[in-house]
């Protein structure tokens, strides 16, 4: 399995690393694990839905 850095997943997906940090380290990205300080995320992995955000459903 090919992996990415929370780096290049920022990148594909628009949002800032630390923000990929944050959403590893709340298990939101299924696949990735952290290896030292850094954390890898499978090439195929899927930007979560952004939770913070409130949608009004009427």
């Amino acid at each position: 399995m090919d992996y990415m850095s929370a780096k290049e997943a920022a990148l594909k997906w628009g949002i800032s690393k630390r923000r990929v940090q944050t959403l590893c380290a709340e298990d939101r990205i299924k696949g990735a694990s952290k290896v030292g300080v850094f954390w890898v995320i499978p090439k195929d992995a899927e930007k979560p839905e952004d939770e913070r955000l409130k949608i009004n459903k009427n």
